[in-house]
């Protein structure tokens, strides 16, 4: 009787179990299937700290918010090249892009005030200042038609280095081949009397390297970031930054419009300045970094002389005002109403 009657409770004992299995099963798949995942392209290694430390941040933050509902997959490799990552993501190509504004500078003329000399040296305020003005004034712009913005931020003060002397006055500069990215530190480096070279940040080593370049436009991360140790030992700090770079976090529109409401709320609340400050906040922490490092490694750090500051000055208020003169060209009524409004924003989140 013992055998007999231990083999139907065995048998249902394993039943029970498979049906459990089975219901955790079903469940697991009907909370996989209710979330809705996007792609996203990067075009820095897994390793780079904008991946690590900004965009899975924010990729857990979304999951986490919306409760799973919501997932950002990372593709391995990028689609197509940086300059192409706005498109990307405005044709539907992949769902969710970042880039920089600087690599289509004649689109993206409206936010050229953002990339100007003395912004400051704030990243964290200078990239939620950013994003505060583009809601105020940019979001419904043409030029950003087709994509949700989810987020800005900008790279920090640009710094010039140099291989072999230190930069401090308009002398200094002469003839000296520069490398630089952009239409507003080209017309900087030429108005100093040096010598542009259009080059992306990516081939600074080797042309440095082969002595193409006396020196290059970068912030104090990038020198450390790119590698650039060896080549640039000579730093001039102008206060309040040579220039900036602005950059995007941005979702194709169609894809933002097929979540609910709900869920784009949710999503807005760990992006817009959450985002940005995110943004800010980790590149200052590298920038603080690559300071200590530089010093530490015997690197010398210059001042600009006043001369040197007064013709900044003098280039980065005619820049300023061709390029509020040109304001029908990229659609913004009062251009410099929107600029003192950046100003006076990094100024209050500054303090």
């Amino acid at each position: 009787m013992t055998s007999v009657s231990s083999k139907p409770i065995f048998n249902k004992s394993i039943k029970a179990k498979a049906s459990l299995g089975v219901a955790v099963l079903v469940t697991s798949l009907s909370f996989n299937a209710q979330a809705t995942t996007f792609t996203l392209s990067n075009w820095v290694p897994p390793t780079h700290f904008i991946t690590t430390d900004i965009l899975n941040v924010w990729a857990e933050q979304v999951q986490t918010a919306t409760e799973g509902r919501v997932e950002i997959r990372m593709l391995p490799k990028p689609v197509g090249t940086p300059a192409q990552h706005w498109e990307l993501a405005r044709k539907g190509i992949v769902d969710i892009t970042w880039g920089n504004f600087t690599y289509e500078p004649d689109r993206f003329k409206s936010i050229w005030f953002a990339e100007m000399p003395f912004n400051g040296e704030d990243v964290e305020a200078s990239s939620v200042a950013l994003w505060d003005t583009y809601e105020k004034y940019l979001a419904s712009n043409p030029t950003y038609a087709d994509v949700k913005m989810l987020g800005v931020g900008v790279l920090g003060p640009g710094v010039i280095n140099h291989g072999s002397k230190a930069i401090v006055s308009t002398e200094d500069m002469a003839n000296q081949k520069i490398r630089m990215g952009g239409p507003i530190q080209k017309r900087l480096i030429e108005e100093l009397g040096a010598i542009p070279i259009a080059a992306p940040a990516t081939k600074a080593y080797e042309l440095l390297a082969g002595q193409v370049l006396d020196g290059s436009l970068h912030s104090l991360e990038s020198v450390v970031n790119f590698r650039l140790t060896e080549q640039l030992s000579h730093h001039t700090l102008i206060p309040g930054g040579f220039y900036d770079g602005t950059f995007f976090l941005i979702m194709n529109e169609g894809k933002w419009k097929r979540l609910s409401a709900a869920d784009q709320a949710t999503v807005m609340s760990v992006s817009g300045t959450v985002f940005s400050r995110l943004w800010g906040q980790v590149f200052q922490r590298e920038i603080d970094q690559a300071y200590a490092q530089l010093r530490e490694e015997g690197h010398q750090f210059s001042q600009p002389t006043e001369e040197l500051m007064a013709k900044i000055g003098l280039v980065r208020q005619q820049m300023i005002q061709d390029w509020a003169t040109e304001h029908d060209s990229y659609g913004i009524e009062q251009p410099l109403e929107m600029f003192d409004y950046y100003r006076q924003r990094y100024t209050d989140l500054s303090k």
